[in-house]
């Protein structure tokens, strides 16, 4: 049993995954539609976070290829045996990462949504000099400027957008943010796609399963969706 296994908790049948990601990606489409965008311009980011791997094999058994995971640990330990049996899978690291994790997000990890701080780009950049890769980044933004939340406060974002391009160059991708709760997202989303069309990058990463239509709504192109695929988080032992 690896490390990260006693983190997660054992779940009895994820018979439901397939039906759930089916009304999922209806969602998706109806949304992208509605919004006058083409339903592919929308990528899921299905969050198997505290679920087990057999839910994350559940899900690629129905054709969900892109994941996300909030701990380093959990994801080496369920995607480093399943990344060699299908090479087409991609893994977003989308929790605050600590700077002692960085050598094992650059190794494992597809994307990186939480680059914050200066201090997290100088452990990605020698930790890529050690693997040998780079992950693409995504900025995460504190669009609420909430005290206990990790990421970027807003006025801070541009200035850092353009200190992390000039550093990594074309990895930088794109933006995320995680609106505070309880509030309209719609704001949020609209300053965070306004954030990224100024500073030039292309992705923005916002919505989750309570508000995915209103992000794509907003020009969200990748929705971080868990709880609506793979059912509440399994309750620890």
């Amino acid at each position: 049993m690896s490390s990260s296994d006693h983190n997660i908790a054992p779940a009895t049948s994820y018979d439901h995954v397939a039906l759930s990601l089916s009304e999922i990606r209806q969602g998706i489409a109806d949304a992208a539609v509605k919004a006058g965008r083409e339903p592919s311009d929308v990528t899921l980011v299905a969050v198997s976070k505290f679920h087990p791997a057999s839910a994350v094999e559940a899900a690629i058994a129905a054709g969900q290829r892109v994941f996300g995971e909030n701990r380093v640990q959990e994801a080496l330990g369920k995607f480093s045996d399943l990344k060699p049996l299908y090479p087409d899978l991609k893994l977003h690291l989308i929790g605050a990462l600590q700077t002692n994790k960085a050598v094992d997000a650059v190794r494992i990890a597809d994307v990186i949504e939480s680059l914050d701080r200066v201090s997290l780009s100088d452990a990605l950049a020698r930790a890529a000099d050690k693997v040998g890769r780079m992950p693409q980044l995504l900025i995460e933004v504190n669009t609420g400027d909430e005290g206990q939340k990790a990421g970027v406060p807003r006025e801070e974002a541009e200035s850092f957008i353009r200190a992390s391009r000039a550093r990594f160059g074309e990895c930088v991708k794109g933006v995320m943010c995680i609106p505070p709760a309880g509030e309209d997202p719609t704001p949020h989303f609209r300053f965070l796609r306004s954030l990224a069309d100024m500073t030039g990058l292309p992705l923005c990463s916002m919505g989750m399963s309570s508000d995915y239509p209103q992000a794509i709504a907003e020009g969200a192109d990748l929705v971080r969706v868990g709880t609506a695929i793979f059912g509440s988080r399994p309750q620890l032992p």
